[in-house]
């Protein structure tokens, strides 16, 4: 074993130990979509007193804090967003509308003298004529009281507790002690009220939370006129549950918002859809990773199953990688890691694609000797290739939110992890095995000693693809009019996360009939709402914005016409945050587009750059149109499939021109149509086998990945296909016709290659 060998080998099983370490000890934490709960978004509002800035959402947030502790969520997660947005994750918590409204609430707690009962025309809950400071608020059994001025806030309080008096009789109720300035104006406002007759209302004091009376005491008879309550504390009565006096107490403890938060944003998913989703998504990664896994066995034999441990390998890498960087994996994340199996196999392929040219070529090849070259060879290619998917995953962690920006982790990660093993672990157990005697011996049982099934027909038949390139133009330019005629003719169905709206999933008991439900809800009167199945015995509820009445009304009727059915998942996107993600979907794809053309450009030289811009724009354009005449929703998910699909196109489009830019710099004679048609014939058993694996992962995840993940699925496998065709029959006659009309219209320099 010579000395590079051995370094790669300790770097593998350094790697690695640390990998299993990891994976053993420290746990990936799931996101809400796989282990349940509810994730809030909250904007603060201005007002005329106090600005939303920076600093007031910072103050609200810690409130916030004080407030999810009080509850007792376990591992709540609260996070700003900007400068005025805070996203609250509540594990567990499958009622969404008592934490919104536990959140929301401003507290203002006041405590008021009372003058008197209202009298006949006093309007409640207004100030009254020509006393400003007066004003008629209904006590907790309805009766009109006239309240003073307030002469104590929820700032004068220095504690708050619920308690049970079960001796007392007073059950649940909430004490209150006060400090400082307050001690003495709790002692001024209950001696003045001890100055009335018992039974009097003027006797009472008035507690008042958000303009509402939510206790009225009488003080106690044995209180002296002018002297009052002089311990600062106090207890609020009032027929408390438990769970609204410990409500209260943390509400006060909390203190008030300095400024009103609205929820632009609430999404609910129950644990039960979680788990599977976890399970759907294990299923296929097994049964993916194992046709995977037989497919490149059976294509490279020894190697194969060699690049089948290292997918193994990589497995683990990239889950100690998420474990130990703390990040989330969600739903679409979990897909990502998935995909990225399959994607991990391209590495290995154009390796030993490579290694089988070289194999071929030389007089007197070794296994060894073959493999060095195919590594070094295929760098360049591996090294453009990924870095395109990279720049897709990092445009989807800055620019994405929520559960997609956790699948541009996971794919970022994916990404990275793959390279080691093809690079590192892949060739230290190719290396190692090809210098065995026994390997030496037999070299077709490696499976580079063999140009293969795909390369042997072309080698024989030679086909002339680029012969009439126009005439493939005008095939793209057909598919890609057919298609588009579907966002002319049917539209693009904006997902509620893009219009803002309400989407509500059930779970059935069974099959329910989509356009019984739909009548159901015209009739009550959500003519607009839109109905389809999900799954084997589920339904999807999409419709505009609703209040949590409204939703009440919608599960209602669906219970009437379904039966029993389970609300399973709960998305609320408010209109300015639907509009503002539509707006940041735009912009995601117009820099993934300007990205990819400016790192083309920098790597290649722009006929090329523009050629790969222009099937990536063809291939956009078609998943697009397709998912329009499916009628199939574009949501954030969706986002993340077409950056994926838009790295995989620049993918394959990379490999060809890397392979063009070669010939070119060996100064071959024949015109660049002749020098493209030669580069599609070297790389297509590359692109065919690549797209097999790949496309063994897709299916299994479409077919076993659940009603949440089918269509991310779908949308990938359309792009796989679509990217494929049009990397040779799109970008190369594009360049073809580019490179005729740029100035010399004839071969030349490519730039120099990466080299090993």
């Amino acid at each position: 074993m010579n000395r590079s060998l051995r370094v790669r080998a300790l770097l593998a099983l350094a790697v690695l130990a640390l990998s299993l370490y990891v994976a053993a000890t420290v746990p990936v934490r799931l996101g809400l979509d796989l282990r349940g709960g509810t994730q809030i978004v909250l904007e603060t509002r201005s007002t005329p007193t106090a600005d939303a800035d920076s600093a007031a959402t910072d103050r609200t947030l810690e409130v916030l804090r004080g407030r999810i502790d009080a509850l007792g969520v376990a591992e709540p997660t609260l996070v700003r967003s900007g400068d005025h947005r805070i996203i609250v994750e509540l594990p567990g918590v499958q009622d969404p509308k008592k934490a919104a409204d536990v959140l929301g609430r401003t507290a203002q707690l006041a405590f008021h003298p009372v003058l008197g009962a209202a009298r006949d025309g006093d309007e409640t809950s207004r100030p009254l004529p020509k006393r400003p400071a007066q004003r008629v608020l209904p006590d907790e059994s309805g009766t009109p009281l006239r309240l003073g001025p307030a002469l104590l806030t929820g700032e004068d309080v220095k504690e708050a507790a619920a308690r049970f008096d079960q001796q007392g009789g007073a059950g649940w109720h909430v004490t209150v002690g006060f400090e400082g300035a307050g001690r003495d104006g709790w002692a001024r406002l209950t001696g003045e009220a001890a100055c009335k007759a018992p039974g009097d209302a003027a006797r009472r004091v008035a507690i008042v939370l958000d303009d509402k009376v939510i206790s009225s005491p009488q003080v106690d008879p044995s209180i002296a006129c002018g002297a009052g309550i002089r311990d600062g504390a106090t207890r609020i009565t009032g027929s408390f549950s438990p769970e609204e006096a410990r409500e209260l107490s943390l509400l006060i403890n909390g203190g008030a918002l300095p400024v009103p938060v609205e929820t632009v944003e609430q999404r609910t998913v129950g644990p039960t859809l979680g788990a599977q989703a976890i399970t759907a998504s294990a299923w296929a990664a097994v049964i993916g990773t194992a046709l995977t896994s037989l497919f490149i066995i059976v294509v490279y034999r020894l190697l194969g199953a060699l690049a089948a441990l290292a997918l193994a390998c990589y497995g683990l890498v990239s889950y100690a990688a998420l474990a130990a960087l703390g990040a989330t994996l969600t739903l679409p994340g979990l897909a990502g890691f998935v995909l990225a199996i399959g994607m991990a196999v391209d590495a290995n392929v154009l390796v030993f694609e490579r290694a089988r040219e070289e194999y071929a070529a030389r007089r007197r090849p070794s296994i060894r000797s073959a493999l060095t070259a195919g590594f070094r060879n295929a760098l360049s290619a591996i090294a453009d290739s990924n870095i395109t998917t990279l720049i897709a995953a990092a445009l989807l962690f800055f620019l994405a939110s929520g559960p997609v920006r956790g699948f541009g982790v996971t794919l970022g990660i994916g990404v990275l992890a793959s390279m080691f093993s093809a690079l590192v672990i892949s060739r230290v157990l190719a290396e190692f095995a090809a210098s065995r005697p026994g390997v030496r011996r037999r070299p077709r049982l490696t499976g580079i000693a063999t140009t293969g099934a795909v390369r042997e027909r072309l080698t024989r038949r030679n086909p002339l693809l680029m012969r009439r390139p126009r005439r493939w133009l005008a095939t793209s330019a057909a598919v890609l009019v057919l298609a588009g005629s579907g966002l002319a003719v049917r539209g693009v169905d904006l997902g509620v996360e893009f219009t803002g709206g309400r989407l509500i999933e059930y779970s059935t008991s069974s099959p329910v009939d989509p356009g019984r439900v739909r009548s159901a809800l015209a009739d009550a009167g959500f003519p607009r709402a839109v109905v389809q199945s999900s799954g084997d015995a589920g339904l999807t509820v999409r419709t505009d914005p609703l209040t949590d009445a409204e939703e009440g009304e919608v599960t209602g009727t669906l219970r009437e016409v379904a039966g029993p059915a389970d609300k399973v998942r709960d998305e609320l996107i408010g209109p300015s945050l639907g509009k503002e993600l539509r707006q940041g979907a735009l912009i995601a794809l117009a820099v993934a587009l300007g990205a990819q053309f400016v790192y083309l450009a920098a790597r290649f030289r722009w006929v090329l750059g523009s050629a790969a811009v222009v099937a990536l724009v063809h291939d956009v354009v078609i998943l697009l149109g397709v998912f329009a005449w499916l009628g199939k929703p574009v949501d954030g998910v969706f986002l993340a499939a077409l950056l994926t699909v838009i790295g995989y196109s620049v993918n394959d489009s990379v490999v060809l021109f890397d392979r063009v830019r070669e010939l070119n710099r060996r100064g071959s004679e024949p015109p660049f149509s002749g020098v493209v048609n030669q580069a599609i014939l070297q790389t297509l058993p590359r692109t065919v086998n690549t797209g097999m694996g790949a496309a063994f992962m897709l299916t299994a995840l479409a077919v076993l990945g659940g009603s949440s993940l089918t269509d991310f699925a779908l949308a990938l496998l359309i792009g796989l296909a679509v990217g494929t065709y049009s990397s040779v029959f799109t970008a190369a006659p594009v360049a073809i016709g580019l490179h005729a009309r740029s100035p010399g219209g004839k071969p030349s320099p490519e730039g120099a290659a990466v080299t090993a």
